[in-house]
């Protein structure tokens, strides 16, 4: 007897995605020098509970490897058509501004999150790749709900979130100090 099982959600292929101003991609390991620049920031750091400081090029590189699995993936928000002004150039040539994790979290949920650099903060990059993202995740995996995590004392995150169109549940989190939210 045959059974006939369904694809099994993965993260590990998620397209690349351009916005007006961003090219969106999965981190790869050429990224990590660029992930550790932009992650080594103590605001960036003591925001998301899972990493560390100060973050190394060992951190960045593990960071991006932990998406071999598919159950989480780390994208990359690099701007497009050369340097931004008041965000420092890479090397590479590419401006990493910030990056938006994605996870599968059971069999109906999706957690994002995000951090941006400092010299990008403000700039509206967060909401350009957030929302990139979650127009993917939706079309790709349109049966599951999408959470995400927020300090409510990060104002500038809670409205972006809000903005988003993301909710307050009235539950705490799973990581200290959070509430969790859900996107209508």
């Amino acid at each position: 007897m045959f059974t006939i099982r369904g694809a099994r959600d993965s993260l590990a292929d998620l397209p690349a995605i351009e916005t007006a101003r961003l090219s969106v991609a999965a981190l790869q390991p050429a990224d990590a020098a660029a992930l550790r620049r932009l992650t080594d920031d103590p605001a960036i750091t003591a925001a998301v509970d899972f990493l560390p400081t100060p973050f190394t090029l060992q951190d960045a590189e593990d960071l991006i490897r932990s998406g071999r699995r598919g159950r989480d993936c780390f994208l990359g928000a690099w701007t497009r058509g050369g340097a931004d002004p008041g965000v420092a150039p890479d090397p590479a040539g590419r401006d990493l501004v910030g990056v938006v994790g994605t996870h599968l979290r059971g069999t109906g949920t999706i957690e994002i999150g995000y951090w941006i650099g400092g010299a990008a903060r403000g700039r509206g990059f967060a909401y350009e790749a957030v929302s990139a993202i979650l127009g993917l995740l939706g079309a790709r995996f349109p049966a599951r709900l999408v959470v995400a995590e927020c300090r409510p004392a990060n104002v500038a995150s809670w409205g972006l979130l809000q903005k988003l169109g993301f909710r307050d549940t009235g539950e705490e989190g799973h990581r200290p100090g959070r509430r969790l939210l859900k996107r209508d």
